[in-house]
């Protein structure tokens, strides 16, 4: 978190963040940061049948989107460490983000089209992310077949562990992802909230 968002979030026990002066001084923020390239990660939250979740964006696209157990703020401290400090709430900059899950959920859309930024997963588990787009709405596939898809039978603990760590679930369809007698198994949201997805899309 910068320097004017700190003194912004200092602000909080004084100000109702829905006042319009709040307001104004976090679009002057954002026009600041945006004149002077200062912002690396911008974030915001959306409510949904599942929860707050937190969506975070650099640049090159969305680089975060945490359920409300994850710890937002720790979310967000983990962000600064790993990413940037230069994190400002700038909901604007996730509107089509925001958007497209709302059309998620209410069934109006079964892809997201959205541009990400797979930094934060590395190695096989980023192999394993970038394949998992390929699981359709609907469809799901398990750890062992997941394990075989990307080449490796044997690492079914480590597709586990890919999904476990996630960074943009639902946007990255780890929880198409069930064990090999169909359940559902762990999820990084929760496993109600996984039987929850299932449902929406099976129901579709």
């Amino acid at each position: 978190m910068n320097e004017l968002e700190r003194l912004l979030a200092g602000s909080a026990d004084t100000a109702d963040p829905a006042d319009p002066a709040v307001e104004r001084l976090h679009a002057e923020l954002n026009r600041r940061a945006e004149e002077r390239e200062l912002l690396d990660v911008a974030y915001r939250t959306v409510d949904t049948p599942v929860g707050a979740l937190l969506l975070a964006a650099t640049p090159a696209g969305l680089v975060r989107v945490a359920y409300d157990r994850e710890d937002h703020d720790a979310v967000l401290a983990a962000l600064a460490e790993r990413i940037s400090p230069r994190i400002l709430l700038a909901p604007g900059r996730l509107d089509d983000a925001a958007r497209q899950l709302d059309d998620y959920f209410t069934r109006r859309r079964r892809a997201f089209q959205l541009p990400v930024d797979l930094r934060l997963a590395r190695g096989f588990r980023r192999t394993v992310l970038e394949r998992l787009p390929r699981v359709e709405y609907g469809h799901t596939v398990s750890y062992a077949e997941l394990a075989a898809d990307v080449g490796n039978p044997k690492a079914v603990r480590a597709v586990g562990t890919a999904c476990a760590t996630n960074p943009l679930p639902l946007v990255i369809p780890c929880h198409r992802v069930v064990r090999s007698d169909g359940t559902p198994g762990a999820y990084i949201g929760g496993p109600d909230v996984k039987r929850t997805l299932l449902h929406l899309e099976h129901a579709a």
